[in-house]
């Protein structure tokens, strides 16, 4: 049982590691692949909900729903890869890494950091992180959880790079 439980460990690791690589591409470097092709933006947004997602004064909620979107996988994560952390623990390292991404689009000058931003990124953890329990609460069990959620997250991020691999290829 402990080779079976290494294996799956280290396939959620390969595929945190994937998922990462994937999130920074996306918001660091807005999928380009020259730092000269992105635009030069240095703002920062420190109030909640704010300019940054209102338009026509009206909230853009788009962008807060990618942004909560895009961070649920990282909660899952987390929460398979550190099922005995508490809460708390497994909140941490996901506001860190977007606290992380909003601080380097700030000194690169490669968007705008925001605080909206931090907060949704945060909560969409938090929503991996319940997704996990509930889960975990049905089969009772790690090994089963993540064994299912890894084949969940292996087809998905298979999806995921054919998707962006024909992104990038029609665009360039």
């Amino acid at each position: 049982m402990k080779n079976k439980e290494t294996k799956q460990q280290l396939l959620t690791t390969g595929l945190l590691i994937v998922y990462l690589g994937i999130l920074t591409w996306i918001i660091l470097f807005k999928m380009q692949f020259s730092i000269q092709k992105l635009d030069h933006l240095r703002s920062i947004n420190l109030i909640p909900f704010h300019e940054s997602v209102i338009v026509n004064n009206r909230i853009e909620f788009s962008e807060i729903y990618e942004n909560i979107l895009v961070f649920v996988p990282f909660g899952l994560y987390v929460s398979m890869s550190k099922s005995n952390w508490s809460f708390l623990k497994k909140v941490l390292p996901i506001a860190g890494v977007s606290l992380f991404y909003e601080v380097m689009q700030f000194i690169f000058s490669i968007g705008a950091s925001d605080i909206t931003d931090l907060i949704g990124n945060t909560f969409g953890g938090i929503i991996g992180i319940a997704i996990y329990i509930v889960i975990r609460r049905l089969f009772k069990s790690d090994f089963k959880t993540n064994k299912i959620l890894n084949v969940i997250a292996l087809m998905g991020t298979i999806c995921i790079v054919a998707f962006l691999a024909v992104i990038v290829v029609v665009n360039t």
